[in-house]
């Protein structure tokens, strides 16, 4: 194992300051990209403890600047295999100490030089905790990262109130693949190694339509057994249907899902004809299509250790989630679906099917990047919506999750 111990750089000569639209001022230092820059977004809180790489390349983070709650950020270094999309998507980054030494053995560029590379400004030094507990108090906020010692206290907070936010904003067209592409990597030496699961012996064909898809959540697709074509976001109906697929998947992405019309309207148009999968941003796209409506969250939901019941199972899965709105679950029951799982810190929708048609979507991560496991068994859950027809069952996720969990295995041993 080889240490990387690259020379640190003196973060104090570069001061940077956060400001909120609430009037709060966090003097800090500044790290990446600290040439004379501001950078506006809203400011949110992740909670995983480590993963930081694949939340800075996130493409749902597009459009905010992320708070680490976990103290030491930066001390394993980055490098080219744990991204989640092409760039780093943040908008800026803040972090309570930045860890002056990367110690790991795949690090290949300390954090602060792979962000300066991309030019993404972040800021340490700062009270995460007291930065935290007033967006946790006062809901999500739009605020300022910058390098400007020109500007004074007053302007930046201007600065802060002006920014426009997330209502409204049709993100994943920013973050969609342009063009249509055959996906054919899978999980690799990533997999993990309980719980594996023969894949089918003929691959079904998997539209995934891209508002902002996780690299690994395309790679999931491709270890269950699908043969995956990525289309952008706003492809129609018409073109999905021209490849023949067996299944639709809508992905993740930023923004406010009620901004993206276009996809809305394309599923509108699919719902009935193929089934559906949504993750995330898709979980509420598809929503909206059948009718229901979604609501802004106060702080939303960001990190590695978000507890949900499967309401069909009774059973409780510690997930990975990044999201900022959430699904009105009446508004859902009333045009024939039914919550499948719910988040259990607020009892926020974080899953449904449909009662009639093959359309199953949840609000959480199951690809675990990062975050655990437990969730993976809904690829297979979708593998068996495309075989049946129909949504699943909570015998199908429980059959699913067991083989997951190599407790057939194990039961079969036992008699």
């Amino acid at each position: 194992m080889q240490n990387q111990t690259n020379p640190t750089v003196d973060l104090k000569t570069v001061p940077a300051r956060l400001a909120l639209e609430d009037g709060s001022v966090f003097h800090g230092q500044g790290f990446g990209d600290v040439s004379s820059r501001t950078v506006d977004a809203e400011v949110c809180f992740n909670t995983s403890i480590t993963g930081y790489q694949e939340i800075l390349t996130d493409p749902s983070y597009a459009g905010q600047i992320v708070t680490m709650t976990y103290p030491l950020i930066g001390n394993y270094g980055t490098n080219p295999a744990d991204l989640e999309s092409s760039k780093i998507q943040v908008s800026g980054f803040v972090v309570r100490e930045l860890a002056n030494l990367a110690s790991n053995f795949r690090s290949t560029e300390r954090l602060e030089d792979w962000l300066a590379s991309q030019n993404v400004t972040g800021i340490t030094g700062i009270d995460t905790r007291a930065l935290t507990r007033k967006l946790r108090i006062n809901g999500a906020m739009n605020g300022v990262i910058t390098t400007d010692t020109s500007k004074s206290d007053a302007e930046l907070v201007a600065e802060a109130k002006a920014s426009t936010g997330l209502v409204g904003k049709n993100l994943a067209e920013t973050v969609s693949r342009s063009e249509t592409l055959q996906w054919d990597e899978d999980l690799g030496d990533w997999a993990p190694i309980q719980g594996t699961v023969e894949r089918p012996t003929n691959a079904f064909r998997v539209v995934a339509i891209d508002c902002g898809a996780k690299l690994n959540i395309l790679r999931n697709l491709t270890d269950s057994g699908c043969d995956v074509i990525v289309v952008p976001w706003n492809t129609s109906a018409e073109e999905i249907l021209s490849h023949q697929p067996n299944g639709i998947f809508v992905s993740n992405g930023p923004g406010d899902p009620a901004a993206v019309s276009e996809t809305i309207e394309t599923l509108k148009s699919l719902t009935g004809k193929l089934p559906i999968f949504g993750i995330c941003l898709g979980h509420q796209l598809l929503c909206l299509s059948l009718g229901a409506e979604t609501y802004k969250l106060k702080f939303g939901h960001r990190g590695g250790n978000q507890p949900v019941q499967n309401l069909e199972t009774g059973k409780v899965e510690i997930t990975s989630q990044n999201h900022g709105f959430a699904v009105e679950t009446e508004s859902l029951e009333h045009v024939g679906a039914e919550a499948t799982h719910i988040n259990l810190n607020d009892r926020t929708l974080a899953g449904f099917r449909h009662n009639e048609m093959p359309v199953f979507a949840i609000q959480y991560h199951p690809e675990a990047s990062p975050g655990p496991h437990d969730s993976r068994y809904l690829f297979d859950c979708f593998i068996d919506m495309m075989q049946s027809g129909k949504s699943p069952t909570g015998e199908q996720m429980d059959t699913a999750q067991r083989r997951r969990n190599d407790l057939l295995t194990a039961t079969s041993r036992d008699q």
